[in-house]
């Protein structure tokens, strides 16, 4: 079997993008973990795959590295809709499906914006918020995070916080912003990026906040991400992710 495939990152969070308008094939999960494997296949943090769609633009269908389908993947989001745009199969303004509804997307000159669910349920504990974002999210704010272990304390939270686990966010606030660092489940290591970790953090600075924010700017670790969103009386609406989404290469892979 040859599966085409284009890779595309959301500030260094990668993804490979198949374009299902046009391959047939079943993908099994061994298959998908073996194509982000690192060493021996393309390499990436996870698998989207676009696939028509009767009401929308087109439909996500989102793979973890682990070969496993995983919840909405916010950078991967706005990679697929930079992709359709690239092969002319939507505008530049468009709506799709993902796991967790149905998402509004803009491609920008300098990135794409990317329409969240609206959050309205926030559990404060500690030093701890836990969000759901499309994705469950634990979010810590922490010190000295450039060095801190995220790997060893993510695999510990992400694992010990709920029975079907957790992503897990360390922010610090720095002079010129938000820091944040992630550990992925599905991944099982610290990437680069996440979206939906991106967002939940903002949306835990916003409440940690002693005025309204509407605009959060936060640096992970593969590039700088916006979160815009506004205070409800139920909790935060009209949550927009926006930041770059690239293609890096494209070919075929033989299984």
């Amino acid at each position: 079997m040859e599966i085409p495939f284009k890779k595309y990152h959301g500030a260094g969070n990668d993804f490979i993008l198949i374009n299902g308008f046009g391959f047939k094939g079943n993908l099994s999960s061994d298959i998908i973990h073996r194509m982000c494997d690192r060493h021996f296949g393309i390499g990436a943090d996870g698998l989207i795959i676009i696939r028509p769609s009767a009401a929308h633009s087109f439909e996500m269908k989102y793979f973890n590295a682990d070969g496993n389908e995983g919840s909405m993947c916010g950078n991967g989001g706005r990679c697929a809709a930079q992709f359709v745009s690239d092969n002319n199969l939507a505008e530049k303004e468009l709506a799709f499906l993902a796991y967790d509804g149905v998402h509004r997307a803009k491609i920008l000159a300098d990135g794409v914006l990317l329409e969240m669910m609206d959050i309205n349920v926030i559990h404060k504990e500690d030093n701890h918020y836990f969000i759901d974002s499309g994705s469950p999210h634990y979010i810590t704010f922490v010190d000295h995070l450039d060095s801190y272990e995220v790997n060893e304390q993510g695999r510990k939270i992400r694992y010990g916080y709920r029975e079907d686990g957790t992503n897990v966010n360390f922010v610090e606030e720095k002079e010129d912003a938000f820091h944040i660092r992630t550990y992925e489940r599905g991944v099982e290591n610290e990437t680069l990026a996440c979206g939906t970790g991106v967002t939940a953090a903002a949306v835990a600075i916003a409440e940690r906040s002693a005025k309204t924010l509407n605009e959060v700017h936060l640096k992970a670790r593969g590039g700088d991400l916006t979160v815009y969103l506004e205070k409800s009386e139920k909790g935060y609406t009209d949550i927009w992710l926006k930041g770059p989404a690239e293609n890096v290469f494209e070919g075929v892979i033989k299984f």
